[in-house]
């Protein structure tokens, strides 16, 4: 299979008012999963997020996502190690369904002040499809390992 064809095409508009020369999002690399999402604060210039503080941060973006697709926010890992910088929520998923602005909550898990700029690279988006189960009520099945959960297979 070539990547053209596992692609899916998602659309994008832009919200009211919001900053279009930073573009839409894109892949670092050709091997990137995600592709980054930037902060458009053309009404505020920067956040300044505090330790411990959290933000959602606009993007300046609409998607609109197939069905049977999700979109998944996630942190960049770069922002996590160096600056503390997270998504308390990660991975964020947005629904196909949705069609409002794209938001990213952004959390500063570090212990000095981070400053978001204008156009900075705040998160990534990876498109994974969905998989829906069917619930139904009835008894489990046993395994090994049973009810054992939170550390009960071991350390590490």
């Amino acid at each position: 299979m070539t990547r053209e064809e596992t692609q899916v095409a998602i659309a994008v508009d832009w919200v009211e008012g919001a900053d279009r020369s930073l573009g839409l999002p894109v892949y670092a690399t050709p091997g990137a999963a995600g592709a980054d999402l930037r902060a458009n604060l053309v009404d505020r210039g920067e956040i300044v997020l505090a330790p411990g503080a959290r933000v959602l941060v606009p993007t300046g973006l609409r998607i609109a996502i197939p069905e049977g697709y999700e979109v998944q926010v996630r942190p960049r890992s770069g922002l996590a190690l160096k600056h503390g910088i997270t998504l308390p929520n990660a991975p964020g998923t947005i629904d196909s369904d949705y069609r409002g602005p794209l938001g990213v909550i952004v959390m500063n898990a570090g212990d000095a002040e981070f400053v978001i700029a204008h156009g900075d690279r705040i998160a990534q988006m990876v498109v994974a499809p969905v998989v829906r189960a069917v619930f139904r009520e009835g008894p489990l099945d046993d395994t090994a390992r049973g009810a054992g959960g939170f550390g009960s297979t071991g350390r590490g």
